[in-house]
Parts: structure tokens; C-alpha cells; sequence
């Protein structure tokens, strides 16, 4: 079994829990701002001859948690796209926007706590389009393919009454993208970024 197949597997197991309620509120829904940024060192392209790095950006996101039971939720992270420019040796060739929809199983240390820490694993999805190539790669077609991968959430939850709070949060995700220039393969970027921010919530 594939690492995908064992996390979707993982979460929809837990769906379908019963739900064992301990307070009325059993949605979150959190409206922040995160930023992406990707590992300083995002791999080669065209045999090793061409460094290539990826800038971050910060973006308005959406997180909607379940409550499965007081402990577990299953969240998903949602955002306004994303966009990064793509340095090869250090020149700007290119300017993507990417969506990475995560699909998280998370667990509450202290649910109904004024702090209440979290962690999570889960699986991302990333889209890549938009894509606007320049300098070296003008007059170029590129195409980035999407992507695949595990992910990992830890936070904290400050709770400022019954119903609304403020996060603070990081994520990590798996993300490896498949590069062509003109429908030939270029290689592999490695983006794996961390994703970092705050935000506003509400339960419902």
C-alpha cells in the first residue's frame, strides 16, 4: 500500500466514527494568513546543470474542522492561490500559482481548554497553473504536474469565549512536482514546504 492509499485509508476510517459530542460546537471553521515557503534547496534541472529555487507568499486560507469526537477532528485546509517565482541559477525564469488543498486527522490535547495544543497528519493535493514563463524560459512551454504527499500539522488554539478563537499554527507538506520544457522532462522540483500563519475562528 502506498503512503496516499494508507492516509486516505486512515481518514476515512475515522469519518466514520461515531461522534461522541461533549459541547454543542462540533464545526470550526478558522480564516487566517499563511505563508508557503518552500526548503531553500528545491533540487536541479536539465541533468544537474540548472539550481532551481522557489519563493514563498503569503495568501488568505480557510480551515474547516469536524469534530469526530471531543479529542479528533478531520480538517481541510483551503486557500486563495498561491504564487512563487521559479529561479534557475538564479535567474527568474518563470511565475506559477498552486493550490494545496490538505485533508488532515488531528488531535486535541485539551478540547474545551482556554489553550488547547493539536497535531496532525494527513494528505496534501497540489495544482499548478497559471504558469508564466521568462527570462530563460521564454518563448517556452512549461508545465509543472501535480502533486501527491503527506503532511503534518501542529498548533494552538487560544480560546477567547465559547465560541470564537485564535490559532497559531505550522504545517509541513510532501510536495514534488514533475518539470517539462516543451513536453520533455526537465526533472524533479522538491518544494516541500512549510506553511506557517494565524487565524480567526469560529465554532458552530
Amino acid at each position: 500500500m502506498t503512503l496516499r492509499n494508507a492516509v486516505l485509508c486512515t481518514l476515512f476510517a475515522a469519518s466514520l466514527l461515531p461522534a461522541a459530542r461533549a459541547h454543542a460546537e462540533d464545526w470550526t471553521l478558522k480564516i487566517g494568513l499563511h505563508q508557503v515557503a518552500p526548503r531553500s534547496d528545491n533540487g536541479d534541472l536539465a541533468g544537474g546543470t540548472l539550481a532551481t529555487d522557489v519563493s514563498g507568499d503569503w495568501r488568505p486560507t480557510f480551515q474547516l474542522e469536524y469534530f469526530v469526537t471531543p479529542n479528533w477532528g478531520v480538517e481541510l485546509l483551503a486557500a486563495t492561490p498561491f504564487k512563487h517565482d521559479i529561479r534557475l541559477n538564479g535567474a527568474k525564469a518563470a511565475e506559477v500559482s498552486q493550490l494545496p488543498p490538505t485533508l488532515s486527522l488531528q488531535y486535541h490535547f485539551r478540547p474545551g481548554a482556554r489553550v488547547s495544543p493539536f497535531v496532525g497528519i494527513g494528505v496534501n493535493y497540489t495544482a499548478f497553473f497559471d504558469v508564466s514563463e521568462t527570462g530563460p524560459l521564454a518563448a517556452t512551454q512549461l508545465t509543472l504536474s501535480k502533486s501527491w504527499g503527506a503532511a503534518a500539522h501542529a498548533g494552538i488554539d487560544f480560546a477567547l469565549g465559547d465560541r470564537w478563537l485564535i490559532s497559531a499554527d505550522l504545517r509541513w507538506m510532501d510536495i514534488d512536482t514533475e518539470v517539462r520544457v516543451n513536453g520533455a522532462r526537465a526533472g524533479t522540483v522538491n518544494i516541500d514546504p512549510i506553511a506557517y500563519g494565524v487565524a480567526a475562528g469560529y465554532r458552530f
